[in-house]
């Protein structure tokens, strides 16, 4: 059976069309995920505390507006749509944060083409962000700098905004949000949205930074490579847990290099992430109402209910069997 909406969300969603605007207020991850109109994502919520996730989207021709903010740190993956590129700014930057595995900054912005995202937020962090399409962002590009779209586009990279600039992005994109929310009929008049669309870009663009190194992308990738294939590993039997040192012997890292790549991507060790993927599986069944809490915790390697029950509270402040009869 399909997860109920939690009592306590909020989602509305404009009829679709050429321009919409939706706002999400969610205390369910995979409700916060699914809230995102053609996108598929998937969050892992990487510490502790009670999910609460604020999301506003605008689409406009061939380009939507995003601004999201979650109360926990969250691993982030998926892919956006097709043929776009992707600029992205954090908000409230105060703890560990990657794109692809490139550490970012409070002024940071990452860009790359959409099909594939990798992006670790910390607790309280958000992010405004642009999704645009290839082909509009290539000849706009192209009447800005009498140039073709840089190479660089194509990676995930990760730059540093312009000085002076973050500040004021992050103010204009916002108020623009908030002006189509107040009078989301602007939406409706083709002039008036592609003025807005068009203003939006432009400010994303010449925040970019006039030179782009990516020298340092290798090793961020070789990094966040060991650490997917670590996860997949950890959670290929969840009943049968594997230990972290056959994880490392079967993806021939040492313990010590697996530490280093999980920090420095998920700013977490192995064995903390391992447990809450397995909290977070837990939870998923539960809420799809998949059988006694008994039952699921065995099937993701949870035998000590009592033990089990405490750290699914530290890590969602609620017990298990709320959760189920949430789902109920």
């Amino acid at each position: 059976m399909n997860s109920k909406p939690s009592p306590d969300s909020q989602i509305a969603l404009a009829p679709a069309g050429a321009g919409w605007h939706h706002d999400v207020l969610s205390h369910d991850i995979d409700e916060f995920a699914r809230a995102q109109r053609n996108w598929s994502l998937h969050y892992e919520q990487i510490s502790s505390g009670r999910f609460t996730g604020r999301l506003q989207h605008v689409q406009m021709p061939g380009l939507r507006m995003v601004y999201e903010r979650a109360s926990c740190a969250l691993w982030q993956r998926g892919e956006l749509d097709a043929a776009h590129v992707g600029f992205a700014l954090p908000i409230d930057l105060a703890g560990h944060a990657t794109f692809n595995g490139q550490p970012l900054e409070a002024d940071s912005i990452m860009i790359g083409r959409t099909e594939r995202l990798d992006l670790c937020l910390p607790a309280d962090a958000g992010l405004i962000a642009v999704v645009v399409d290839a082909d509009l962002l290539g000849t706009l590009w192209e009447h800005l700098y009498q140039k073709r779209l840089s190479a660089w586009i194509d990676r995930q990279v990760v730059v540093p905004a312009r000085p002076g600039l973050a500040d004021e992005l992050r103010r204009l994109h916002l108020r623009a949000l908030s002006d189509v929310a107040a009078a989301p009929a602007l939406l409706n008049d083709p002039a008036a949205a592609l003025q807005l669309r068009d203003a939006i870009l432009i400010e994303w663009i010449e925040a970019l930074p006039t030179t782009v190194g990516i020298d340092e992308l290798a090793s961020g990738e070789a990094r966040k490579r060991v650490v997917d294939r670590a996860c997949e590993l950890m959670l290929a039997q969840p009943d049968v847990p594997m230990t972290i040192l056959q994880v490392c012997d079967r993806i021939g890292a040492s313990p010590r290099k697996l530490e280093y790549c999980f920090h420095s991507v998920l700013g977490i060790a192995p064995a903390k992430y391992m447990r809450a993927a397995r909290l977070n599986g837990v939870r998923r069944e539960l809420r799809r109402g998949g059988g006694a809490v008994q039952d699921v915790a065995a099937r993701w390697g949870f035998w000590h209910m009592g033990e089990f029950a405490a750290a699914y509270r530290r890590q969602f402040t609620e017990l298990p069997s709320h959760t189920l009869r949430q789902a109920s």
